[in-house]
């Protein structure tokens, strides 16, 4: 019985000493970078190129390329930054109408001189022109509620068409919304009753135009909001 004991004893001892060997393996395992494997995936990634770098002097400069490369190769992917150059796109668009239609109230070019009706609305007793004589924020928040409702409407009318449409066409084969697919908001809605052809300077130009629209409207309206704020001669 004393040898047999020993033995079991001996055999104990082994299997400890291996246990203790896969626990240091496994305790060793847990300070392995977890990320390995994915940071050499973003690593192989293919740079996407964005299109409308700034033309600065000399070269175009590309200014926030570091994130740009984030969100196209580690955060997301090529479809990620078309739906960002999209995003920028629609942004650049409605600044510009609002710096269009902020200007020309500024300057006078009110509906209360070319609408054949006097009235905004009757039930609300809101005439032209006393948005007119108004600054352009106070005619805003003068506004009804029907007002906004309708300008909501338009702009709601104008993504549920990108969202359905392919091409100029409702998509009824696609099982998923084009505008859902990967890469589907292109900020092209397929609209050129003018035949006006797409190039790169002409959509180089559509953006350069909305990223000034948009540092515009914003120093108007901030400019409006408190006076003062913005130490920058405005021609009104």
């Amino acid at each position: 019985w004393c040898s047999m004991d020993i033995i079991l004893t001996e055999k104990e001892v082994k299997m400890k000493s291996a246990l203790s060997v896969l626990a240091l393996a496994g305790a060793a395992s847990a300070f392995v970078p977890a990320n390995v494997e994915k940071a050499q995936t973003s690593l192989s990634a293919e740079k996407v190129p964005c299109f409308g770098a700034t033309p600065l002097i000399g070269e175009p400069v590309f200014i926030g390329e570091n994130y740009w490369d984030k969100i196209t190769q580690e955060w997301g992917s090529a479809e990620t930054g078309t739906f960002i150059r999209a995003a920028e796109l629609k942004h650049g668009r409605s600044a510009m109408l609002a710096t269009v239609g902020f200007a020309f109230h500024k300057l006078g070019l009110t509906l209360d001189k070319i609408s054949p009706h006097e009235y905004l609305s009757v039930t609300q007793n809101i005439k032209f022109a006393d948005l007119a004589a108004m600054s352009p924020l106070e005619a805003m928040k003068s506004l009804p509620a029907e007002s906004w409702g309708q300008m909501f409407a338009a702009i709601a009318l104008v993504e549920i068409y990108e969202l359905t449409h392919k091409e100029g066409k409702v998509a009824y084969d696609e099982t998923v919304a084009p505008g859902l697919q990967p890469g589907g908001l292109t900020g092209d809605l397929g609209w050129n009753p003018l035949g006006v052809k797409v190039t790169d300077r002409r959509r180089l130009v559509e953006l350069q135009n909305g990223r000034a629209a948009m540092f515009a409207i914003s120093a108007w309206v901030a400019a409006d909001a408190i006076p003062g704020s913005v130490p920058i001669p405005l021609p009104w």
